[in-house]
């Protein structure tokens, strides 16, 4: 029996464990000293799925990583078992920014819907290198309206200030949560973000995803 995790509802059909795992050591590029043993990282979140930790986080970015989770959901289909919740991201290349437009967004989600193997992306983290750049609220109406179709579940942000996280709030765009760092060395969360995740004007408050070595989701 799978053991009895916390969770936090993020949306009225959508919940998932206070402790998210995440895929970026596993990207091409970031072993420290070696390549990694995919199977032994494969074999790693086996065992996390089978403590009941069923939520994974990557990046379009992440080279290589949503197509290693896409592999672990296709062997678990294959063996009867329930796939893992994967929250990607949307990370427009700098050089990019200005001009994203619909056929872009469409052609990353897409990609990512691909390399998953999914229909619906569960969770998509939007972020914006350059606030300067204009199109940042455009691009995640974009997003907006490829949820409407039914490929994304739940839009989010990765890395956005309050200011920004506002706008994007103020222009209608339905943000769950907001992955941000924080740690006993960088508290800038606690200057403006958290207050304004409570207050965020949806049915529920906007949850703070803390990127550590690991996420944590406040209550």
């Amino acid at each position: 029996m799978t053991p009895s995790i916390a969770r936090t509802q993020l949306t009225a059909d959508y919940s998932i464990p206070k402790i998210i795992n995440g895929g970026w050591q596993l990207a091409t590029g970031h072993a420290l000293a070696h390549a990694l043993d995919m199977k032994d990282a494969h074999n790693a979140f086996a065992e996390l799925l089978d403590r009941g930790f069923d939520t994974f986080d990557c990046a379009d970015i992440y080279t290589g990583v949503e197509a290693f989770y896409g592999q672990i959901i296709a062997e678990r289909r294959r063996a009867g078992l329930s796939p893992p919740q994967i929250h990607t991201k949307f990370v427009p290349d700098l050089k990019d920014l200005a001009h994203v437009d619909r056929a872009y967004v469409e052609r990353v989600i897409e990609r990512s819907l691909s390399r998953l193997g999914v229909e619906r992306l569960d969770m998509v983290q939007f972020h914006w290198w350059d606030y300067d750049v204009p199109g940042m609220i455009d691009t995640a109406g974009e997003l907006m309206r490829l949820q409407e179709k039914g490929l994304i579940r739940c839009i989010s942000t990765t890395n956005f200030n309050t200011a920004n996280l506002k706008k994007l709030v103020d222009a209608g765009i339905p943000v769950v949560t907001n992955q941000c760092q924080y740690s006993l060395l960088d508290r800038r969360p606690e200057k403006a973000m958290t207050d304004f995740s409570i207050t965020a004007p949806f049915p529920k408050p906007l949850h703070l995803q803390i990127q550590n070595s690991f996420q944590i989701l406040l209550p």
